[in-house]
């Protein structure tokens, strides 16, 4: 039999435990790790291109295709515009990064782009913190931001022969949209020249 004491203090650890979870619970928003997105600012340039870098890299090891140098004008004005993003955790460490637009005739046609939806570009995840699915997170994200200024579409691209990626973000809950060559344009990072791609739309449902 246990002596009460031998009680007390096994209960009184258990209750200190299920506290301490409880705690560590609200800090992590249900459970879930603290991040938050939130627009990049023009002092966040050097991290961003640390991580284009860095996901060329990892794209030379894993792929046969890797994005060309990115336009530092165009990542500028992506900022100015506050349509470069960061995914932050706690310690303000940036966890992925992306881009968007509110049109891409060049990659999905005049026809489709008249459809008021949000395109995604560029998501870079930092290499420390592989493996936690933030596209997941950036689709939640999109959503709300979707029907906050009333658009039907989430959108994405990858490239056509990618299957990995095609099959991650089908996984994501992205519905494939065709395959495309983008029409020959100074507006589009060099690595979009000549090739095709796999399209991907997510329909942003009322609420």
């Amino acid at each position: 039999m246990t002596a009460p004491s031998d009680w007390y203090k096994f209960n009184f650890l258990h209750l200190s435990l299920v506290a301490l979870q409880h705690f560590v619970q609200l800090l992590t928003n249900e459970g879930k790790a603290y991040m938050k997105i939130i627009n990049s600012t023009i002092k966040d340039t050097e991290a961003i291109f640390k991580l284009y870098d860095a996901a060329v890299a990892y794209q030379k090891i894993k792929f046969n295709k890797h994005w060309q140098a990115i336009d530092a004008g165009m990542v500028e004005n992506e900022i100015l515009e506050n349509r470069q993003w960061k995914i932050i955790d706690s310690d303000d460490n940036i966890l992925c990064i992306f881009a968007t637009a509110g049109n891409d005739p060049f990659i999905w046609g005049e026809e489709k782009d008249a459809d008021p939806s949000i395109y995604l570009h560029r998501i870079v995840t930092n290499p420390l913190f592989r493996g936690k699915n933030y596209v997941m997170e950036i689709i939640q994200w999109a959503k709300v931001f979707g029907r906050q200024n009333n658009k039907k579409f989430i959108r994405m691209d990858t490239w056509g022969d990618n299957e990995k990626l095609i099959e991650y973000y089908t996984r994501c809950g992205f519905i494939f949209a065709g395959i495309t060559t983008p029409s020959k344009t100074a507006l589009l990072p060099k690595h979009y020249s000549a090739i095709s791609l796999s399209l991907f739309e997510i329909e942003i449902s009322a609420g």
